[in-house]
């Protein structure tokens, strides 16, 4: 049974793993939190915490760290609502009010600040655009080989994509590319687009001479549009992770940074625990990775999310807190058109 003392001392042993990734014993329990407890009393009772599955003995120690049930219980019922650092709150409000910023430079920013805050990969997932369908395409060209391409959805929703081609193209040819998809791909589903776009080359052909060049960047544009809708920042900070340097674990997860599909199903794979907390943050355990995620809305009917990706051993105060606050201040950006768009 769970009595305030066993809890104490439970919570003493995650602040201390999370602080120096060792396992904890008695004598630092005693030491450095002040426990008055003899060092019988604090075995016994990490000895309870285990059999309840809150603890786990390593094979190279006496000592404990938690488990993952353990965590998930210190989260639902231990965690500091309340934490959160004054700098990061700062930075994060000085990234939203940097004049001349779009929406989404200002959640790449939320991003890298949260990863080097936490010194973990944080990311973020943006609305899913593979059922909006297509309202219009505008084309600016920059030169002969460089445009930029702003795709808009039924939603309101906004892309952009940068298109460099290895020989010039006639601007001519540009606007009547633009003018064939605007006429045959308006209102179609973005997930579509791709297979419809071969049943538009003859269209394209007739009307452009470089069409080949053109019609390969709007492909790419439009399967990019419908699939590549997650950004991470600081993929590299789980090089410096401990339970990272097994090198099997560290390609497994690059290999889920790089898949999208996994950070929208995250809490659907099996052996998986979850929380939610109380201001709406869910934290997803897989074996050793931990992700935090918070969710944002962006209008109506779209919304996005946060998140911040590391091993269990985080700290969850400082995490939530901040991810939790950054996620806010991109909602009140968006939700009050305070985008800074031209």
């Amino acid at each position: 049974m769970l009595t305030p003392r066993r809890i104490e001392i439970f919570k003493a042993i995650v602040d201390e793993f999370i602080k120096t990734a060792e396992p904890v014993g008695s004598k630092t329990l005693q030491q450095k939190y002040h426990l008055s407890y003899s060092s019988a009393t604090i075995r016994n009772d990490m000895q309870v915490l285990e059999e309840m599955g809150y603890l786990e003995k390593t094979h190279t120690s006496s000592g404990r760290v938690p488990s993952t049930l353990g965590y998930k219980f210190y989260c639902e019922n231990l965690l500091d609502n309340s934490y959160l650092d004054k700098r990061m709150e700062v930075a994060i409000k000085d990234a939203f009010d940097l004049q001349n910023m779009n929406i989404e430079e200002a959640i790449h920013q939320s991003c890298s600040i949260l990863s080097e805050m936490t010194n973990m990969t944080a990311g973020a997932i943006g609305p899913d655009s593979s059922e909006q369908r297509l309202e219009h395409i505008k084309l600016f060209p920059i030169d002969a080989r460089n445009c930029v391409c702003v795709f808009i959805t039924d939603t309101g929703h906004t892309e952009t994509k940068n298109f460099h081609f290895d020989e010039d193209i006639p601007f001519s040819d540009m606007e009547s590319c633009t003018d064939v998809l605007n006429q045959k791909l308006k209102g179609v589903r973005i997930s579509e687009i791709p297979d419809r776009m071969e049943a538009i080359r003859p269209d394209l052909n007739a009307v452009v001479t470089r069409h080949d060049l053109l019609f390969t960047a709007f492909v790419r544009a439009f399967v990019k549009f419908a699939g590549e809708n997650i950004y991470f920042s600081g993929k590299d900070k789980m090089l410096y992770q401990p339970e990272f340097e097994d090198i099997t674990k560290l390609k497994q997860l690059m290999s889920m940074l790089d898949d999208s599909t996994v950070w929208r199903k995250i809490g659907d794979i099996k052996n998986t625990l979850a929380v939610t907390t109380a201001r709406g943050a869910t934290l997803t355990w897989y074996d050793d990775l931990a992700v935090v995620r918070s969710s944002f809305r962006v209008n109506d009917s779209e919304g996005g999310e946060l998140m911040v990706v590391g091993p269990s051993r985080m700290n969850y105060d400082k995490v939530v807190s901040m991810l939790e606050y950054a996620a806010s201040m991109i909602e009140k950006m968006y939700m009050s058109g305070g985008e800074k768009n031209e």
